[in-house]
């Protein structure tokens, strides 16, 4: 496994890797692996030739200091876990490297900026652009490998590789869960055991709502219904249950089984933020 950590470094490999036909796939990362990362490596090596792994934590993305300095960082581990799954390249890069002067660029993704972690996350999505940009450009990827708890995420970048005709295809991994359902984050490890034991309620109100929608409840009466599960717990604090269209991201009023459609959520346990979804008509 090699380590580069410019984009010079790594010309030199992806010269020989176009001489010899083979493909790249690239899967980002801001690190602290855990399985749902190693699942995206494992479905890039079936289906690349060469996988690249990037690991840096985007400034450009948080829109809360204290989140991005307390981000946790397991380099070594990292790595270890790398060499095990045989990957062929890390990327892992300094901010000094990425951002040489501050981006004036901006990108706006449209309604997707208007809505859930758009509307919690102001600039947000123009970090993720912006980063996102950069490595298809550095590493230019015939393939990239992303998550399916990040959803919007995975939307907004569907959306930036369309709309600038970027030549790669983009694959999105189900979310992997802990024994207990907790989707796996790099936040969790921050969590207190009293918050990890309440970050339950993230998925066992998204399979009660899921539940309810199937059985016949109204919208209206599964989310108030969530809200006031939400305000029994003493450490989880709602921010928003929405039912969406899982690739548009536009809201619905009520639950129409002939239509696509997720529930997302956000919620904080203490100050740890943590996101999820459940597909309800795929």
């Amino acid at each position: 496994m090699q380590v580069v950590y410019t984009g010079a470094d790594w010309k030199k490999y992806w010269l020989e890797s176009l001489k010899s036909d083979k493909s790249i796939g690239l899967v980002p990362t801001m690190g602290a692996l855990h399985e749902g990362h190693l699942d995206l490596v494992r479905k890039a090596k079936s289906k690349s030739d060469i996988v690249v792994v990037s690991i840096f934590v985007n400034p450009t993305q948080f829109n809360n200091q204290e989140d991005f300095d307390n981000y946790p960082t397991t380099i070594n581990e990292d790595l270890d876990k790398l060499r095990n799954e045989y990957v062929d390249f890390v990327f892992m890069p300094n901010t000094e490297t990425i951002y040489p002067e501050k981006p004036e660029l901006s990108i706006n993704f449209g309604a997707l900026e208007t809505v859930l972690e758009g509307a919690f996350r102001p600039g947000h999505f123009n970090g993720v652009g912006i980063i996102v940009s950069k490595l298809f450009n550095i590493i230019k990827p015939h393939m990239a490998f992303f998550g399916q708890k990040d959803l919007q995420q995975s939307s907004v970048i569907k959306r930036l590789v369309k709309d600038l005709s970027i030549d790669l295809q983009l694959v999105i991994v189900p979310t992997r869960r802990e024994d207990d359902g907790l989707a796996m984050s790099s936040r969790n490890v921050r969590l207190s055991p009293a918050e990890r034991s309440q970050a339950l309620i993230l998925i066992n109100s998204l399979a009660k709502a899921k539940q309810e929608l199937l059985d016949g409840m109204p919208w209206f009466e599964v989310q108030n219904q969530i809200k006031s599960d939400f305000e029994e717990m003493t450490l989880a604090s709602l921010e928003y249950f929405e039912l969406i269209h899982p690739e548009r991201f536009t809201t619905y009023k009520d639950f129409d089984a002939s239509q696509k459609s997720s529930i997302c959520v956000a919620a904080y346990l203490g100050k740890i933020r943590l996101i999820d979804n459940l597909p309800i008509i795929p």
